[in-house]
């Protein structure tokens, strides 16, 4: 071997100075290893690595925060250093602290990787300023917008219970806190948020004033300033590239970020090039607690929006949802002050055209019958209804996974693959093998995936202006008819009620059903009071032909106990014949008490559970269990009682004459 540590073969393929084959079209090309270790094929340009660790650096191709450029046409074309100079201050102005004039100084990139101190350094070449914490003097590294695969690395590296499951899903913990927390939820009270959101008895709306809100603000951005690393996304929400919102999410963990990432809607390059400023910038500090002995504070989480600023903090509290509830009370606010109805419901699409919307509460089957092969998947859970249609908010799913089978949620199961985020699974410590039966750590066990996992989902998930609206519930009482055609004051009450019925404990060998509402179906994320989202509601119905429906998934021919579950396929059986129009030229007759119009006679269907009357052998008992749920009806309809719409008052007074009458 030569002196020098070099090895090569000659052009005769001898060792050093030996004769052979030219190094021509026929020939073999000249392989050199040098004494760094690095081979490199002599008819190729040179790798431009010295050592192995340079070539693995060179292998992982720099993570795109930013964007190309579009073209150097432009005269104005920024180049990729101005790009990035732009994106860092924008980053830095979200980070901006009481305590500093301007935020952090933020670079890009893990803090491990050589060269990203030089800056650094500089620093202390000034006079200390006494007036800044010494979280000024330091850098925060920003890993923005990084890809699933990246995210995976980050969450599996260095946050304690992040796993990689056998399905190739994330399987990830959220703390203490396995569900929302909705009694630590503030919203700011001011001048304009006053009038318009619905504060009171019933509201989802606690009130704090916006200095408690800056304090909590300061506090979530000092910790995440203090990190050596956090989390940035910039997304979207609303698939209308009309009424679109630009959202940030600023966070300390990767589980957080993938979460996001699948379920807002994701920029494509030449998108987030030109995102500039966000609408609306979310800092989830979940792992620091609030400071429970601040004003309006009862617990040490505290999930707080400033609608004035635009900007939500999380403390206390790691569990995601709070995330992508937060987001949707957002929408709430924002578009009915643009006409645009915002909707807590499933939404599918026919092969004609024809959109559904489906409303229930956990248990109604809305996940259930909204998705259907034989239609495409809009969305599965918020969506806006605008005069350009229908429109999903997200870009994501987040479906529950307890006792999740394949054989009864095959989309759901598949959609479990890399990219996913499982939530507070279970899973066998050898084979990564998830046990979705397991509810040791929560029963509120979650997936989160983008909707395109879902084989037949509508992208862009957008769709024409609705035909039918369906309500859900599942009536424990077995007084409800499986179906009922709704007039639009009807659909108004029975959408501001958001009824349905939950099996309480056993009392000494005892089940009775309890009645549960939730205002607009969603009662923990409205903004405004319900009445206004219904009268929208109904306006829209009315102004593009929708057909109003009540379907009861719960129980006929008795209450829970004594009666039985209607069995799926007719309830199947029902929502086709809604979607085909078939019950629009049926026969109808009306129910006592609640003045329901049910049809006489549905194929495939048994025409005695039709009429529930018909379907119980006690009648006084059905008489009086329907007397006791309009009664619980009556009773939760008080709280609206009072609001009126308009100055005669006209509305709220149809919206009354619409519920039960005894």
């Amino acid at each position: 071997m030569a002196g020098n540590g070099e090895f090569s073969f000659g052009s005769n393929g001898n060792a050093a100075n030996g004769g052979g084959v030219e190094n021509g079209n026929g020939g073999l090309p000249k392989i050199q290893t040098h004494k760094n270790g690095v081979c490199h094929d002599g008819t190729a340009p040179t790798v431009k690595a010295q050592t192995i660790d340079e070539l693995h650096s060179m292998q992982k191709k720099r993570s795109n925060p930013t964007t190309p450029s579009k073209g150097a046409e432009g005269a104005f074309a920024l180049s990729e250093e101005d790009r990035q100079k732009q994106q860092l201050q924008s980053i830095s102005a979200s980070l901006a602290s009481l305590t500093r004039e301007t935020g952090p100084k933020v670079v890009k990139g893990e803090p491990q990787i050589k060269g990203s101190s030089t800056d650094a350094q500089k620093v202390h070449h000034h006079a200390p300023n006494f007036n800044n914490s010494d979280s000024a003097l330091k850098f925060t590294h920003v890993l923005y917008n990084l890809s699933p695969p990246e995210l995976y690395e980050q969450a599996i590296k260095y946050e304690n219970g992040s796993f990689l499951s056998s399905s190739g899903a994330l399987a990830t913990l959220s703390g203490a806190k396995t569900g929302r927390s909705p009694r630590d939820k503030r919203v700011v009270k001011d001048e304009t948020t006053e009038d318009e959101l619905w504060w009171g008895k019933g509201s989802p709306n606690i009130e704090m004033d916006g200095h408690t809100f800056m304090l909590n603000r300061e506090r979530a951005v000092d910790y995440l300033n203090s990190l050596d690393k956090v989390f940035v996304n910039d997304q979207f929400l609303n698939w209308d590239p009309e009424h679109r919102i630009k959202v940030r999410i600023v966070s300390a963990r990767a589980y957080h970020s993938l979460f996001m990432h699948n379920m807002c809607i994701r920029p494509t390059p030449e998108e987030l090039e030109d995102f500039g400023t966000p609408d609306f910038t979310i800092y989830n500090a979940g792992k620091f607690p609030c400071n429970r002995y601040t004003h309006y504070m009862t617990s040490s989480t505290s999930i707080d929006i400033h609608l004035a600023r635009k900007e939500m903090v999380i403390l206390g509290t790691q569990y995601a949802g709070e995330m992508k509830k937060g987001l949707f009370s957002l929408m709430h606010y924002l578009m009915p002050k643009r006409q645009i109805l915002s909707l807590h419901s499933g939404c599918n699409m026919g092969k004609e055209g024809d959109v559904a919307l489906f409303f229930g509460l956990s248990g109604t089957g809305k996940t259930t019958l909204s998705t259907d092969h034989n239609r495409l998947l809009i969305g599965d859970d918020e969506h806006c209804w605008s005069d350009n249609g229908v429109s999903n908010i997200e870009g994501g799913c987040y479906a529950k996974c307890i006792d999740l089978s394949r054989e009864k949620e095959p989309d759901i199961w598949n959609a479990i693959k890399f990219g996913t985020v499982v939530e507070n699974v279970v899973f066998d410590e050898y084979t990564r093998e998830i046990d979705y039966t397991d509810k040791s750590v929560t029963e509120n066990t979650r997936a989160a995936y983008p909707i395109e996992y879902i084989p037949n989902a509508k992208i862009p998930c957008v769709g024409p202006h609705p035909k039918n609206v369906i309500l859900l519930a599942c009536d424990a009482f077995g007084v409800l008819p499986p179906v009922s055609k709704l007039n639009l004051a009807q659909t108004m009450y029975h959408f501001i009620s958001g009824y349905t019925a939950l099996v309480a404990g056993t009392e000494e060998g005892v089940k009775e059903p309890r009645a549960t509402f939730s205002a607009c179906f969603g009662a923990a994320f409205i903004m405004m009071h319900p009445t206004r989202y219904a009268a929208m509601l109904a306006e829209k119905m009315q102004k593009h032909g929708a057909t109003g429906w009540l379907v009861n998934t719960g129980w006929s021919g008795g209450s829970y106990g004594s009666g039985n579950r209607i069995k799926l396929p007719y309830t199947r059986k029902i929502i086709d014949a809604i979607h085909s129009g078939s019950f629009l030229n049926a026969s109808f007759s009306k129910t006592e008490v609640f003045g329901l119009e049910i049809p006489n006679e549905i194929e495939g269907i048994p025409a005695e559970i039709l009429e529930p009357k018909n379907s119980w052998k006690d009648k006084e008992a059905y008489n009086e269990t329907l007397l006791k749920l309009g009664g619980l009806f009556k009773k939760n309809f008080e709280v609206f009682a009072s609001y009126k719409i308009g100055k005669d008052n006209k509305l709220t007074e149809e919206i009354l004459a619409a519920g039960p009458i005894f």
